[in-house]
């Protein structure tokens, strides 16, 4: 069986930072009215998004992990709970979320990487659902990609085989590497080739209009990674 990919607990703080640093201006540079656009996720809005990302980030830095958290129903309460809360304080939590959560999920050894790597894949559903360049790219890709590897593995996700290409600095792989947990059954493992922002879409089930790759031995709904609930049990 494969091994575990070795895991940087400083990894998960370091992409939320980065994407901090990133997003944070740029939301609070545009306009309210842009708020109420939809995004990838069904039925929400950017503010939507923007609520669900704070909340969560929220939990973490506040250890209010109780069962049944991240289900479709607490995040749906979640957002409502923000509803009235001005677009300044709800970005002034997020701002804070993305700030402090790192530490904590560095800690939890590695049950609670998928929550970063979620929000930033949040990140990029904003800038989607503006009309941005490099929704799922950026100077966090390189980090998502390292997260990836190893939430994918403790998610048990089928293994693929991954050959990332890309241009810039850390958007690809040198060489291709393992995703997943190989198959019981001894199935050989899926192979993936194309760039590292479909790849994020991909596994995150986002919209993949328009992207170029080749996936063999395996369906692109085999690899919905946030459809598999976290595990946050000891």
């Amino acid at each position: 069986m494969t091994s575990a990919p070795v895991r940087d607990p400083e990894l998960p703080g370091l992409l939320l930072r980065t994407e901090r640093d990133a997003l944070l201006p740029l939301l609070r540079a545009t306009p309210e009215s842009a708020f109420v656009l939809r995004t990838a996720c069904p039925g929400w809005t950017v503010r939507h998004v923007l609520a669900h990302c704070a909340a969560a980030l929220t939990r973490v830095v506040e250890d209010r992990l109780e069962e049944g958290v991240f289900s479709p129903e607490s995040n749906e309460r979640d957002i409502e709970e923000r509803a009235g809360l001005p677009l300044p304080a709800l970005l002034d939590e997020l701002e804070r979320g993305m700030t402090e959560a790192g530490p904590v999920i560095a800690a939890a050894g590695g049950k609670l990487d998928g929550v970063a790597l979620g929000e930033w894949v949040h990140a990029g559903d904003v800038r989607e659902a503006w009309g941005l360049d490099g929704a799922y790219a950026g100077r966090g890709l390189a980090y998502a990609l390292g997260l990836l590897e190893g939430v994918a593995y403790w998610k048990e996700m089928p293994q693929i085989v991954a050959d990332v290409e890309g241009e810039g600095e850390g958007e690809g792989w040198g060489a291709p590497r393992p995703l997943g947990v190989p198959s019981p059954e001894g199935r050989p493992a899926g192979r993936y080739h194309g760039d590292g922002p479909t790849l994020i879409r991909l596994y995150a089930n986002r919209p993949l209009v328009g992207t170029r790759y080749e996936l063999h031995g395996v369906r692109e709904g085999d690899l919905h990674l946030f459809d598999r609930p976290p595990k946050l049990e000891d």
